[in-house]
């Protein structure tokens, strides 16, 4: 008999969205209709108190990871994010009517719409977590490889099953098309009916015995998931996999497909414009107070300028506030660690806050760089990474950034494994780039500062 369909991960957090959204606009009417004095009521403030509720919440929910599906199952991550998350949201309700509207208060259900939110909130996401309990949430994976792939099988196997990240799929049957034959049609297709997803990573699709070709379109047809191994791990990882994967090769090439994307160079020439101001700003405000801490505590240059490996292969010079001591390098080209010894007192606090990379504002008005790409790198690690990864220079098809995919996914990169690691979000980015990923990117990066994440 066949296990009852599963919700897939885009199909559960829409329905928590779902219950957000409800519970949100409930709790905005009870503000707006209840606890604000009637006086005050008028289609303007209703308009404008129901539009900021509604991106307020989303937004605070996005940038603290209030959707992250591993978290909404473990109960003691449920209510503390849901006690602070809503918190901030009544909060920031609350002191856009009295700034904006200057209104007056009824007090019990302004109570109710403060205390009680939090707590409909918090209620919600035990009971949305208690359900998947319930029902199942991971699927069973019937693996297809060959000869090609056999020599990662644990290691394949490893990502299927999620080792990092919860994937909510598990391997349950292999099958390899060179070793195994059908000779027991009959148990194989018992134990396909137990089966969800189908993840095929041979090197040739034609590879596949007529056999299991026929009882892959049966499955077809009785609604089970049929993925390929590259498909798979860029749907779950958002990343392509770069190693011994045989379609890796194809989904590289996709990179060079052209596409009208007027409005995404609008977008980002608007977030540049805007962001070089903010940012330029903030930098000129730094430089006196990184000067004085420079003269008592850090003595020697202002500024670390290196070059890096831009657009289409040309090297360009980059700028950064020195945090490392003055002859960090005199023994060859390293990589920067987590707890680098050579990062000063000084530099350890203006890395922790970000205020190293703001002189990359320099190279971002020269046109060398953007706000959001793939991080550059030094000539003598790019040759490196060339010679063990082929497609290492695909990353090179747009021009840099100061913060990308690979900074607000990744851990803090520290040596060449780490590098390779960050290509596969790099070529994500560069073959799925749009508005909204580039939002969320912007979005993560606050998150990555906030909680000194990645790099």
């Amino acid at each position: 008999m066949a296990r009852p369909a599963i919700l897939n991960s885009i199909e559960r957090k829409s329905m928590l969205l779902i219950g957000d959204f409800l519970i949100i606009l409930a709790s905005l009417n009870v503000f707006i209709n209840h606890a604000i004095d009637k006086e005050f009521i008028s289609f303007e403030l209703k308009t404008y108190m129901f539009s900021l509720g509604i991106i307020s919440y989303f937004t605070l929910a996005y940038i603290l990871d209030f959707y992250n599906l591993e978290k909404v199952a473990k109960r003691r991550h449920i209510l503390s994010q849901s006690l602070y998350i809503t918190a901030l949201y009544v909060f920031v309700v609350f002191l856009a009517a009295v700034i904006f509207f200057d209104v007056s208060f009824w007090r019990i259900p302004l109570l109710i719409f403060l205390l009680l939110t939090p707590l409909e909130i918090g209620l919600w996401r035990l009971f949305f977590g208690n359900i998947f309990k319930i029902i199942p949430t991971t699927k069973n994976v019937l693996y297809i490889y060959d000869d090609q792939t056999e020599k990662n099988f644990k290691e394949d196997l490893a990502i299927i099953n999620g080792e990092e990240m919860e994937t909510f799929y598990t391997v349950k049957l292999t099958f390899s098309v060179d070793h195994h034959s059908l000779k027991n049609k009959h148990m194989f297709l018992a134990a396909t009916e137990k089966i969800d997803t189908w993840i095929i990573n041979t090197k040739s699709y034609s590879s596949l015995p007529p056999d299991l070709e026929r009882i892959l379109l049966r499955s077809i047809i009785k609604g089970r998931e049929v993925l390929s191994f590259t498909s798979f791990y860029e749907n779950t990882y958002e990343a392509l996999p770069i190693r011994s994967h045989n379609d890796s090769f194809y989904e590289i090439l996709q990179l060079r497909n052209k596409k009208i994307r007027y409005l995404q160079k609008v977008f980002s020439f608007t977030v540049n414009f805007f962001l070089a101001l903010f940012v330029g700003l903030i930098f000129l405000l730094s430089v006196p107070f990184v000067y004085l801490l420079n003269i008592f505590f850090n003595k020697g240059p202002l500024f670390y300028t290196q070059k890096r490996v831009g657009r289409y292969g040309k090297e360009f010079k980059i700028y950064k506030f020195r945090s490392m001591v003055v002859d960090a390098e005199k023994s060859g080209a390293m990589m920067a660690t987590a707890n680098d010894h050579r990062i000063t007192p000084v530099g350890r606090m203006l890395r922790a806050f970000r205020i190293d990379e703001l002189p990359q504002i320099i190279s971002v008005i020269r046109g060398d760089m953007q706000f959001i790409g793939p991080r550059p790198e030094r000539k003598v690690f790019v040759t490196q990474l060339n010679s063990i990864i082929p497609f290492y220079n695909t990353r090179h098809l747009i021009k840099p950034g100061i913060t990308g995919w690979a900074q607000v996914k990744y851990k803090y990169g520290e040596n060449l494994e780490d590098s390779v690691r960050k290509l596969e979000y790099d070529l994500y980015f560069i073959k799925n780039r749009s508005i909204t990923l580039d939002l969320r990117i912007i979005f993560k990066t606050i998150t990555t500062v906030i909680f000194s994440r990645g790099i």
